[in-house]
């Protein structure tokens, strides 16, 4: 990938960069799902988190879990969820907007002082077409996107998974790299000067 097209990933709607990855240890719970795709959601999240070579925890010693994933049908079964109102503002009203926008997903981040990512809640609707896809798929898509803050706009162009010649949804060879960039131990947990997509580049093409 080139250093713009890297850039793009991290570039939100108003223009302004915006990085963050995990700085703790990814503690995570799945809500709405049967046991067989609970084990395939917490697969693909063991998957992702080792590409990034990040570590997951049983429990957040501070949350008790720090990434929630909520499977569901319908934007209005979210209020229905005991405490839920707790822990996002404004649940209510974002409901409303998601429902009116014909949504199928959202991810809501909270950051601790450094900026890295504390916390993720992901709330994902199963239209017909979601849920006619296999479990590993949404599973995978849902893992990739919140091992990274990337920006509302990043997969809007392309999805960060490819077809084979099978049909078997896979991660694009080169999120995959941006990914491992962007655990490299040599780069900060967060970053909002574009210079810092240039440092993701050049690790792309250094293979590392």
């Amino acid at each position: 990938m080139t250093p713009d097209e890297v850039r793009a990933l991290f570039t939100g709607q108003d223009g302004s960069y915006r990085f963050a990855r995990w700085g703790r240890p990814i503690a995570p719970v799945v809500f709405g799902v049967t046991d067989e795709t609970l084990a395939t959601l917490k697969g693909a999240c063991e998957a992702v988190v080792a590409l990034a070579g990040h570590r997951m925890a049983e429990t957040d010693p501070e949350l008790g879990a720090n990434l929630m994933v909520f499977f569901f049908r319908d934007w209005s079964e979210l209020p229905l969820v005991p405490n839920l109102d707790r822990l996002v503002p404004d649940l209510g009203p974002l409901v409303e907007r998601l429902a009116a926008a014909g949504a199928t997903q959202y991810r809501l981040f909270r950051f601790d002082a450094s900026g890295a990512i504390r916390a993720a809640f992901v709330f994902q609707r199963m239209d017909a077409g979601l849920a006619e896809l296999p479990a590993e798929a949404v599973a995978l898509n849902q893992m990739v996107q919140v091992i990274l803050l990337w920006s509302e706009t990043g997969f809007a162009g392309q999805s960060p998974l490819a077809r084979l010649p099978d049909g078997t949804l896979v991660l694009r060879p080169e999120i995959a790299g941006v990914i491992r960039a962007g655990y490299d131990p040599a780069m900060p947990l967060a970053a909002d000067d574009p210079a810092h997509a240039l440092r993701l580049a050049a690790r792309l093409e250094c293979g590392r």
